[in-house]
């Protein structure tokens, strides 16, 4: 098969490139594939049987069109102070006006119109100062929160726009190999099962998510990419009742707090903050459960939850930061039999493990039920659990409880996006006719980041002659 343009994956960053070819007026032929299932065909069957069963071949929640978008909280971050490092590639200022462009779209297919963060100046002052006092900073972010079932709702409708108007969107095969020639890429190999297809494109676009960034980092090395090992974040999923959040739910909705706790001082982060929101569980490949957090629109729990993320920057001889994430989940999931693990932060400094009865006599309850009681700090590298914990009661500082004996610290949370490929301003890697997006490039993290990525990969490609 001959395209124009091919597309592997069909996350945020390559349904936004294809969307900005067609709003440009691109008459090119555009093919998205993707392994997974379109939206209208994904479901989690947690929903009914419980628990998490580990769907084969794929986890729903991660892969599909709109990737893990569609499952997700849904929250786009407006400002380009937040959701990685693309401003570096093009500029603040060009990346915050693909940022107000990239929101009109969302809006455009019926996101909510309100935004949450907005005003609340004296109350945000309020917390800066106690952030200030307790060694962090505060990065106040407006958000847009579509929900986790009104995004599907709306990748629904970009997706059936994007095959009324001529793209192809191939589901089900996944994409295995790159095709070569010398230091030009001339398409991609898929294969489902036993069979196997070629698709032949001046250019391919790579966009395969956290999901698809360690089968991207194999092929930089494989096929010689310029690229550099960047971040790998490993953390916890911190739940806590809801009012102990409510001051920060209601003036910011989401709170990003930064520091660099001593002693190593690395940088540790909260991120993605869900008020009434619900602890999840994903699955990557090789079984890998991994901790995630979902925020309804119309359903709420009494609960909080945010991730607490210690980023690691390594250096010679080390240049495998994705495969050590694995190991530090693996070895997780191996305490809590291939689920995801649960502490009481007070267990943690008594230096003892939680049990599972010990949960139930507590105000605060978990919303993954069938997370495991245990010891996260028998998995977790005492750099990272050092941080975290002194994370954690800086934050208290600024959230009064946050580092309360019965919060509930969940493990792993794991960010996939270390991988940074080296691009120029025109997203072209040193590979022609070879671009890499999202945050599986290493160059963003998070929804409208990687769409506004997007949004500058269908420009591009569309005026190339």
């Amino acid at each position: 098969m001959n395209a124009d343009v091919v597309i592997v994956g069909a996350g945020p960053a390559g349904i936004f490139t294809a969307l900005e070819m067609l709003r440009k007026g691109s008459g090119k032929r555009i093919v998205i594939v993707e392994k997974g299932q379109p939206i209208e065909k994904r479901s989690c069957p947690k929903a009914v049987t419980g628990r998490c069963v580990n769907c084969r071949p794929y986890c729903h929640i991660t892969t599909g069109f709109s990737g893990a978008g569609a499952f997700s909280d849904g929250k786009l971050s407006l400002s380009c102070e937040v959701g990685g490092d693309f401003p570096q590639l093009i500029g603040e200022e060009n990346a915050q006006a693909l940022i107000d462009y990239t929101d009109r779209i969302y809006l455009d297919f019926g996101a909510d119109t309100h935004v949450e963060g907005l005003g609340n100046t004296e109350e945000v002052r309020a917390i800066r100062r106690r952030a200030i006092q307790a060694g962090l900073k505060l990065v106040d972010c407006p958000i847009r929160h579509l929900g986790t079932e009104k995004a599907q709702a709306l990748y629904r409708a970009i997706q059936d726009e994007l095959q009324r108007q001529g793209v192809e969107l191939i589901f089900g095969w996944a994409c295995e190999e790159l095709i070569l020639d010398g230091e030009t890429c001339l398409g991609v190999s898929l294969r489902r099962g036993e069979q196997t297809q070629e698709i032949r494109a001046p250019h391919t676009v790579v966009a395969t998510g956290r999901r698809g960034a360690d089968w991207l980092e194999k092929l930089c090395a494989a096929h010689n990419i310029a690229h550099q090992p960047g971040t790998v974040d490993i953390g916890v999923r911190v739940e806590v009742r809801g009012e102990v959040m409510e001051e920060v739910d209601r003036v910011l909705y989401e709170s990003k707090l930064i520091g660099y706790p001593k002693p190593f001082k690395n940088k540790v982060r909260t991120f993605c903050q869900n008020p009434g929101g619900f602890v999840s569980q994903e699955n990557y490949d090789n079984d890998l459960a991994v901790v995630n957090g979902h925020s309804y629109k119309d359903i709420k729990s009494d609960n909080t939850n945010v991730s607490v993320l210690c980023s690691h920057n390594f250096s010679v001889p080390f240049n495998q930061p994705i495969a050590y994430a694995q190991k530090v989940g693996e070895l997780t999931n191996m305490l809590a039999n291939g689920h995801i693990l649960v502490q009481r932060f007070g267990d943690i400094l008594d230096g003892k493990r939680t049990w599972q009865k010990e949960l139930a006599h507590a105000n605060l309850r978990p919303t993954l039920p069938d997370a495991v009681a245990g010891d996260i700090t028998a998995a977790m590298p005492y750099r990272a659990m050092t941080n975290i914990i002194n994370f954690i009661q800086a934050v208290d500082i600024v959230v009064p409880g946050f580092a309360s004996a019965e919060t509930l610290l969940y493990s792993p949370e794991l960010k996939f996006y270390s991988n940074r490929v080296r691009m120029d301003e025109e997203l072209n890697t040193s590979v022609r006719g070879l671009h890499c997006l999202g945050d599986s490039s290493g160059w963003t993290r998070g929804l409208m980041m990687a769409s506004a990525m997007g949004v500058l990969m269908g420009r591009k490609l569309a005026g190339d002659a």
